[in-house]
């Protein structure tokens, strides 16, 4: 392996890698608990209320990271006895697990790459070529994060068309056709509106730049 292509596949497996940590914590408990908990975070006009929210959401994230089938969001009901989520609902669910599965099995796979091309590094004196790249990579990983935190940030602030657009891109990408929309009544609009979309992206950004913004300038450049 020549050490300029070695340097250069760090570089890549870099952002992915930054990426996949900041999905992995807006699959924890930790951001929806903040998220609900804003003022700015939009009321459900049918009624549900915030500590409904946090009751019920926690089942919809737990169930993308759990080896559980689509029962665990089937079997739930309302306090009357009615399904939480519909078919149309639950087999979106479906699918978005087996996005967000795939998605962590890359960012698994890009640490462990990672991890053993310093291990490969150290030992064959490529090192400054490994360090070299974690800095081009978070480098890369700015620009990256700067412009998927402006889509945010713009959508939010002064053209909602615009992060709507960039959403439903992303979902052109990952799903078919038009399965992820939804009405408003629906449960999964009523815990996730598109506020909750808006603000997960802009800290995905925002953590990805803290990582490649440390990597950047906390790593010196190697000759």
């Amino acid at each position: 392996m020549k050490p300029s292509f070695f340097s250069y596949l760090v570089s890549l497996l870099t952002p992915i890698a930054l990426i996949g940590a900041a999905l992995r914590i807006l699959l924890s408990p930790i951001y929806f608990n903040v998220e609900y908990r804003m003022p700015y975070f939009p009321v459900d006009e049918y009624g549900m209320t915030q500590e409904e929210r946090l009751q019920w959401a926690p089942y919809a994230v737990e169930y993308l990271v759990n080896s559980a089938d689509i029962s665990y969001l089937g079997d739930l009901q309302f306090e009357n006895g009615a399904p939480l989520y519909n078919e149309r609902e639950l087999s979106h669910m479906a699918d978005v697990k087996n996005v967000v599965i795939g998605a962590l099995r890359v960012w698994y796979l890009s640490l462990g790459i990672l991890i053993l091309l310093a291990i490969l590094a150290q030992r064959s004196g490529w090192m400054p070529d490994y360090l070299n790249g974690l800095r081009r990579g978070g480098m890369w990983m700015i620009g990256l994060a700067v412009a998927l935190g402006l889509i945010a940030g713009i959508g939010i602030t002064t053209n909602p068309d615009v992060f709507w657009e960039f959403f439903a891109l992303f979902h052109a990408i990952f799903f078919e056709g038009d399965s992820w929309l939804f009405y408003y009544s629906d449960t999964l609009i009523r815990l996730f509106p598109i506020r909750f979309w808006q603000d997960a992206f802009l800290w995905a950004a925002i953590l990805a730049l803290g990582g490649g913004a440390g990597l950047a300038f906390g790593i010196r450049r190697r000759e």
